[in-house]
């Protein structure tokens, strides 16, 4: 999801430079090796059918977004966040892994890279740069946590696509196509996941959060797709790798029951989940869930979940409900545990992740929107913890 709001903390520095370019180059990791996080000879999460082995054991899951983790500048607000979605006995939590800027010198927020005309950097500022997403991977390993890492945004919000065409040129849309920024993009992969990959705490590395190319054929985005999970595939081996897309159907989908005119089934952006889920080096797929924000009545969503549901039946791989929310001043109980049914009773699903987790800070930082589910609020009880046992205690066969 876009970020509904935006969360305006202490401004930034500039960042530590790793190389000045003027086409982008491969990142250095000679000053990071000292801080990639050691192996302890664990079992890394898999796929098992259609479900997920996660540490040693094949199961079902139930997750939340916290895209913010790695960019709190408080380490005692990510201690309490981290300590409060493991007592939810989440098992995954979704976050970026990304935070860019073209300009540096004026960024409010923690970010990690910079890519500007100068070249491309990665922030070693230890109070507004890597190292707050280190504190947060470190603080999750040890609460048992597994996370998804995103690294990249669609959206404009703490530097998407947007932050590489400014600098290399071109549209959003031809980003996928665009040699230069998908130089600079692999670069940042290899950072990221050279830094991480020996951590038990990585679920998966997502490409981009809701990948959009609104107009092109889907083949544009699959291949897209396919090529960079074969790049991470070949830097890392042992960890799942996910799109993060919304998991639009075609119009020629033999799923398409209604609503054929919006974008959810029109093809309108680019995305075509079945072709996407097919993709060898895609090891599962993701669905996003807004009714509201689309244009359809809640009860719609329940369809939306027994489609995909289908889809992975079909490819016999494992698929996730990513996002998912209703807004506080709907009647979240009923909705969203009517969508809980849904994932719990009705289909097999591997797991289901609500958009968003939220607590009161220490700080007072306030960085999720009107859809979280807050920690201590009415409703947590029921639609976070004993959905959480639901999930973590349904039998591990998936025949629906």
């Amino acid at each position: 999801m876009y970020l509904l709001s935006k969360v305006a903390w202490l401004a930034a520095a500039i960042p530590h430079i790793l190389f000045v370019a003027s086409a982008p180059a491969p990142i250095s990791l000679t000053e990071v090796k000292g801080a990639e996080l050691d192996a302890r000879g664990v079992t890394y999460p898999s796929v098992s059918g259609r479900l997920f082995n996660i540490d040693g054991r094949t199961q079902y899951f139930a997750g939340t977004n916290s895209w913010w983790l790695g960019h709190l500048w408080s380490n005692a607000d990510v201690d309490q966040a981290v300590s409060q979605m493991a007592a939810t006995k989440y098992k995954v939590v979704r976050t970026w892994a990304f935070g860019n800027t073209n300009n540096p010198g004026t960024e409010t927020n923690v970010f990690y890279q910079t890519l500007n005309s100068s070249g491309q950097f990665i922030n070693y500022n230890p109070s507004n740069g890597i190292a707050r997403l280190d504190y947060a991977v470190r603080k999750a390993e040890q609460a048992g946590l597994k996370l998804i890492m995103v690294l990249l945004n669609d959206w404009d919000d703490l530097g998407g696509i947007n932050t590489y065409t400014n600098v290399y040129g071109g549209d959003h849309n031809g980003f996928y196509t665009n040699a230069r920024a998908q130089t600079a993009y692999r670069n940042y992969i290899r950072f990221i996941i050279n830094r991480y990959k020996s951590s038990p705490s990585i679920f998966a590395w997502e490409l981009c959060n809701e990948p959009h190319c609104n107009g092109c054929n889907p083949a544009v985005i699959t291949k897209w797709a396919s090529d960079t999970s074969t790049f991470i595939k070949s830097l890392d081996r042992n960890h799942m790798v996910s799109l993060g897309d919304e998991g639009w159907l075609g119009p020629t989908s033999s799923y398409v029951t209604g609503y054929e005119d919006r974008f959810p089934y029109n093809g309108a952006q680019g995305v075509d989940f079945e072709k996407i889920l097919a993709i060898p080096t895609i090891d599962f797929g993701t669905v996003h869930m807004y009714a509201n924000l689309w244009g359809y009545p809640y009860s719609w969503g329940n369809q939306w979940i027994e489609q995909h549901n289908q889809i992975g039946k079909k490819l016999n791989k494992p698929v996730v409900l990513e996002e998912y929310a209703v807004p506080g001043s709907e009647d979240r109980l009923g909705i969203m545990g009517g969508y809980h049914d849904t994932v719990a009773k009705k289909t097999s699903l591997a797991g289901a992740m609500n958009w968003q987790f939220g607590t009161d800070l220490p700080s007072g930082n306030v960085p999720f929107d009107e859809y979280a589910l807050r920690w201590g609020e009415s409703g947590y009880q029921t639609l976070a913890v004993q959905f959480a046992g639901v999930m973590n205690g349904k039998r591990a066969v998936a025949t629906m």
